[in-house]
C-alpha cells in the first residue's frame, strides 16, 4: 500500500485530500498546512492528520490544535508527496524535502518545467502521455486549462490526423474559485505570454498551436473557444458526439446557456465540491465554414485536475495500464455517472 501525503490544503489540496483519503489502495498520511485559518478546522473535522512547518508548531498548539508533526515528518513517512503548495513553492519544497529524502512527488501546473526553478521534465495529461509518467520520480500535473485542451485536442488528432493544419485557442479564465475570499475584480485582463501554449506543446510537440488568455470577472468555470483549421475542407461528421461520446471526462451538452448553469446544476445534483471534474462541449455553438471548425467548451477549473492527479499517481507508483487506471479513478470520482446526469439535464 502506497503512503501518500498532500503538502498544502488550499483549493486543490482539500480536493485531493477528499479523494485520496477514500482510496482503499492508499495509506493516507495527512495534509500539510502552513497557516491558521478556517481550513484547519475543516481538516480536523474530516479527521485528517495535520502537519505544519516546525517553526509554526507552537502557534498551532497554542490555538488548541493537536498537530501530528512537522512537514518533514510527513514527507519522511510517505512514498509519494502530492505538492499542492502555492505556485512557485513547489520548487522550494523539492529542494528542502523531496530531493534530500529521495521521495517521489507530483507538482501542480503552476510550477516550472524549464529554467533554474524547474521541478520536473514532464507535464502530464492522461489522455496523451499517461504511460510516459510510469516510474518517473517527479512529474507536473498540467493545469486545468492545459488538461482541458489535451482532452479536446487529442481525440481530434486521432480522428483527423494530418488533415489538421493548426489550432487557435482563446482561454476565457474565471477570476477566482467559488470558495476564494478575494474580490472578483471588475476588469478583463490579458496575459501577454500565456504558459498554456508551451505546456500543451510539451506533450503535443508536433501541433501548430496559438493560445490567447484572458481573465474575466466570474467564479464559474473557464470557457475555451477553439478554432481548428484544416488543410482542406472540414472532414464530414454529423455531431461532436461522433468524436467525443466515449471520451472519459468529456460531456457533450446542447442546452446550457452559460458556465453558471453547469456549476449550479452540479451543486443541485450533489456533486462533491460542486465539481464536475470534466470539460463540457457546447454543441449548439459549433460552427463550420469551409476549412474552419469552431467549438466552445467549458472547463471545470480546479475540479478537472483532481482525477488527473489520481491517474498520474497510478502511472507513477503502480505502472498500471491506462484502461485499468481510468476504471479505478472513475470508481472513486463517478465521472461517467456525472457525465450521464449532465447530458440528461442539458440535452433533453
Amino acid at each position: 500500500m502506497v503512503r501518500v501525503f498532500i503538502n498544502g490544503y488550499g483549493n486543490i489540496g482539500k480536493r485531493l485530500a477528499s479523494a485520496f483519503s477514500h482510496d482503499k489502495e492508499i495509506q493516507f498520511v495527512g495534509i500539510g498546512k502552513y497557516s491558521i485559518d478556517k481550513r484547519v478546522d475543516e481538516a480536523f473535522a474530516k479527521k485528517f492528520a495535520v502537519y505544519v512547518p516546525e517553526q509554526k508548531i507552537p502557534d498551532f498548539r497554542q490555538k488548541g490544535y493537536d498537530i501530528s508533526g512537522t512537514i518533514s515528518d510527513a514527507v519522511k513517512e510517505s512514498d509519494l508527496v502530492i505538492d499542492a503548495a502555492k505556485d512557485g513553492f513547489g520548487y522550494t519544497n523539492k529542494v528542502n524535502f523531496y530531493l534530500p529524502m529521495n521521495k517521489n512527488a507530483i507538482f501542480q501546473g503552476g510550477e516550472d518545467r524549464t529554467g533554474e526553478k524547474k521541478v520536473a521534465d514532464i507535464i502530464h495529461n492522461s489522455r496523451i502521455n499517461y504511460d510516459q509518467a510510469a516510474n518517473q520520480k517527479y512529474v507536473i500535473q498540467g493545469s486545468c486549462n492545459v488538461s482541458g485542451m489535451g482532452r479536446i485536442m487529442q481525440p481530434m488528432i486521432e480522428k483527423f490526423g494530418d488533415k489538421i493544419q493548426r489550432y487557435d485557442v482563446m482561454l476565457i479564465r474565471r477570476w477566482a474559485d467559488l470558495e476564494d475570499t478575494k474580490d472578483v475584480k471588475d476588469s478583463i485582463e490579458w496575459d501577454k505570454n500565456p504558459h498554456h501554449q508551451e505546456d500543451v506543446k510539451s506533450f503535443l510537440p508536433s501541433v501548430k498551436l496559438y493560445v490567447e488568455a484572458y481573465k474575466v470577472p466570474s467564479r464559474m468555470m473557464h470557457l475555451h473557444q477553439m478554432t481548428i483549421r484544416f488543410k482542406n475542407k472540414i472532414p464530414y461528421f454529423d455531431s461532436l458526439s461522433d468524436i467525443y461520446h466515449e471520451e472519459f471526462g468529456v460531456a457533450v451538452l446542447d442546452k446550457a446557456k452559460g458556465t453558471a448553469d453547469i456549476r449550479l446544476k452540479a451543486r443541485e445534483l450533489g456533486f462533491e465540491h460542486d465539481d464536475t471534474n470534466m470539460v463540457h462541449i457546447h454543441e449548439e455553438t459549433m460552427r463550420k465554414s469551409d476549412d474552419t471548425l469552431k467549438i466552445l467548451y467549458s472547463d471545470d477549473q480546479t475540479g478537472i485536475v483532481i482525477p488527473e492527479n489520481h491517474l498520474l499517481f497510478q502511472s507513477m507508483m503502480f505502472g498500471r495500464p491506462k484502461n485499468m487506471a481510468y476504471e479505478h479513478t472513475d470508481s472513486l470520482f463517478q465521472i461517467s455517472k456525472k457525465r450521464d446526469m449532465l447530458e440528461k439535464e442539458f440535452n433533453t
